[in-house]
């Protein structure tokens, strides 16, 4: 397995705990858009640009989700 390879299985593995995680905290949203980040890097470095061009709209969508998500925990806790 080279470097490429490893580093691709960080980036999935990683977007694997975030997401399992996000009902956690908020923040775990955030680390999961930056995961998708890392895993569209590993797209379009390894030649797949489909994958990497997905991975930064999930990206998207998930730091969409993060904003909406703090906005209503701000919402909730502002009297």
């Amino acid at each position: 397995m080279n470097a490429l390879n490893l580093f691709g299985l960080f980036a999935v593995s990683l977007m694997l705990i975030f997401y399992a995680l996000e009902a956690r905290h908020a923040g775990f949203i955030l680390a999961f858009a930056l995961a998708c980040l890392l895993a569209s890097a590993y797209g379009f470095l390894q030649g797949a640009w489909p994958f990497g061009l997905v991975e930064m709209i999930w990206s998207a969508v998930a730091l969409r989700r993060f904003l909406k998500t703090r906005n209503a925990i701000a919402a909730a806790s502002t009297p």
